[in-house]
């Protein structure tokens, strides 16, 4: 039975997402099988109304994220389930970016201090007080937003939690979820997230990985309540997970009624046209999404930020609500205004454009 896909004009979405998610739906439900063949760019833009180009921009997209593959002079071939995983920037250029902990030499620091005498400017004594607990309003309502664009993520602003760096948040994690779960972590991990997850009193289980993510036989077999993975350049393996695995993921935690950390830690830097889609986009109710700034600005700036399920946030407010958040008042209104005025997603580009040109 032949796949029809319609472009909805008047939705105000652009045609080429459309036909992307259309194209990702039929992969992933199977209509489209694993190694089969796409149509053509030319019957996509004869039976869509579209142009080349968009059509063309769509099927990159799906390339970006593992649900298919380019062969040169054949077309494209649905890649879902195939173990495929989405193309990365070049090892030379991811290991560059998470080297050392010197900051970046082109970290623009005229439009920081630009930002620090506006903020300083604009909020007067406001930056002596204290801190509300899951943190500023302001932050947290530009996260939102910056997330909405970059990541495909929607939450509320309320869903999040500031803290001072993603091992601070790790402790929070443990505390939450609680101790007696079984954390289970990659393997090879990062050693500071078993570390800290060990310090706050969790056991934690290593999974092997694959070439994909983690090896699959390893997660079934697990009883962890609590899963943590870093599905782009997890570091030390640099493996980056599939669009299958990244969904496996999700139906193990659905299934067992367990919790995903999603630690997207150089998720910025994982694609070279878009940002491939998060586990959090797949089941946010299962998933607790953790990223930082200490890597995408410099490492001095230990500012994290933990979404959370909304199911979890009566949890958290009755648990841990009592936390004072731990990033200064005046940090973290430096980094709402930076995002807010489009300064953090220029320099991301720019800087991950330097970077393919360095390798």
């Amino acid at each position: 039975m032949a796949v029809q896909f319609h472009i909805d004009r008047e939705s105000g979405e652009h045609a080429y997402d459309q036909l992307y998610r259309e194209l990702r739906t039929a992969i992933v439900a199977g209509i489209i099988p694993a190694g089969s063949r796409l149509p053509s760019k030319r019957s996509l833009a004869a039976e869509t109304g579209l142009s080349l180009i968009t059509v063309e921009h769509a099927l990159a997209l799906l390339c970006d994220e593992g649900y298919a593959e380019s062969r040169p002079r054949s077309g494209y071939y649905a890649a879902f389930g195939g173990g495929s995983a989405p193309p990365a920037l070049p090892r030379a250029a991811l290991e560059d970016m998470s080297a050392g902990d010197d900051a970046p030499e082109d970290f623009p620091f005229s439009l920081w201090t630009r930002t620090m005498r506006a903020v300083l400017t604009d909020y007067d004594r406001r930056i002596l007080a204290r801190s509300p607990s899951f943190g500023c309003t302001e932050l947290r309502q530009a996260l939102a937003g910056y997330l909405e664009r970059s990541r495909g993520i929607t939450v509320h602003p309320e869903q999040i939690v500031i803290g001072a760096g993603a091992e601070y948040l790790y402790g929070l994690v443990v505390q939450l979820l609680g101790r007696e779960q079984v954390f289970a972590l990659e393997e090879p991990c990062y050693e500071k997230i078993r570390r800290v997850y060990e310090a706050n009193g969790a056991k934690c289980e290593g999974l092997p990985m694959g070439e994909d993510g983690i090896v699959s036989a390893a997660l079934e077999k697990s009883t962890a309540g609590v899963l943590h993975v870093t599905p782009f350049h997890s570091y030390p393996s640099g493996v980056t997970a599939s669009a299958a695995k990244r969904h496996e993921y999700a139906r193990w935690a659905e299934r067992r009624g367990a919790y995903i950390v999603e630690d997207d830690y150089d998720a910025e830097f994982a694609s070279l046209r878009r940002q491939i889609e998060t586990i959090y986009s797949l089941a946010p109710e299962r998933v607790l999404y953790i990223n930082t700034f200490s890597k995408i600005l410099a490492p001095s700036m230990r500012t994290g930020f933990l979404v959370l399920p909304e199911d979890l946030l009566g949890t958290y407010r009755e648990k841990l609500g009592f936390y004072t958040c731990t990033v200064p008042v005046f940090d973290q209104l430096v980094l709402a205004e930076f995002i807010a005025q489009g300064h953090l997603e220029r320099y991301i580009n720019r800087r991950k454009r330097k970077l393919i040109r360095k390798s």
